[in-house]
């Protein structure tokens, strides 16, 4: 099955769309994506891919996990999501581990963004979740956005503590791609409670870095996106 799917991602490569997404994830050198490869395929194609070979063994999962090849990681990465949901709780709990001891091939912002709130937050939805305070803490920006993303799963559920705390630990953050997720997970929040949102920036708009004050008052009235923008 392995070769079947890599047969497949390479049929529908396009040069025009690699090219592109090499400028477009940032992989010159000293950028955050810096080393990454492309083949050029759209998030739809890569889907289409997942929905025919959903049913892929662990060992082929992990040799494409492990691909220099984006999208052999993104197709990996979405069927390793699709059967997360489907399995039985000892199987979650081992996709869930395998899933936070990868963490170095989750290594871009839409290979985060596709699945850490749908392993690592439904599966913390009712236990403990002291790991995205490690995570949030880590050198790793990946792991870093994993902890603040993973919490887009709480937040759908109405649990908005874990956000504002993750959101607080990463206040100082100096990664552009830090700021951007936090701000979008705290104007998650506030679609959810206006009032706890505007109680978080009436503590820390003045210190949140510009991007991440932007993108968290973007559903705000205008009277209140100034005043907030202001006291930065």
């Amino acid at each position: 099955m392995l070769l079947a799917i890599q047969k497949n991602i390479r049929a529908l490569g396009s040069t025009e769309r690699a090219l592109h997404s090499l400028r477009f994830f940032k992989t010159g050198k000293g950028q955050y994506g810096h080393g990454d490869e492309f083949l050029g395929l759209s998030v739809p194609q890569c889907r289409a891919i997942v929905r025919e070979y959903r049913i892929c063994s662990q060992q082929d999962l992990v040799t494409l996990f492990h691909s220099p090849k984006h999208e052999e990681r993104l197709v990996a990465l979405l069927i390793i999501t699709d059967q997360y949901h489907r399995a039985a709780p000892k199987e979650k709990e081992r996709i869930y581990n395998f899933y936070l001891r990868s963490t170095s091939r989750i290594n871009n912002w839409d290979l985060v963004d596709c699945s850490a709130y749908k392993i690592v937050g439904v599966h913390l939805l009712n236990r403990p979740r002291g790991i995205l305070r490690t995570l949030a803490r880590s050198k790793s920006l990946w792991e870093r956005r994993i902890a603040i993303v993973a919490t887009f799963k709480f937040i759908s559920e109405g649990q908005l503590n874990t956000t504002l705390e993750i959101a607080t630990l990463l206040l100082r953050d100096t990664h552009d791609l830090i700021h951007k997720a936090v701000g979008w997970m705290l104007r998650e929040v506030g679609k959810r409670d206006g009032a706890a949102l505007r109680k978080f920036l009436d503590q820390h708009a003045s210190i949140m870095p510009r991007t991440m004050l932007r993108y968290a008052i973007e559903r705000l009235t205008v009277t209140q996106r100034q005043h907030y923008l202001q006291k930065h």
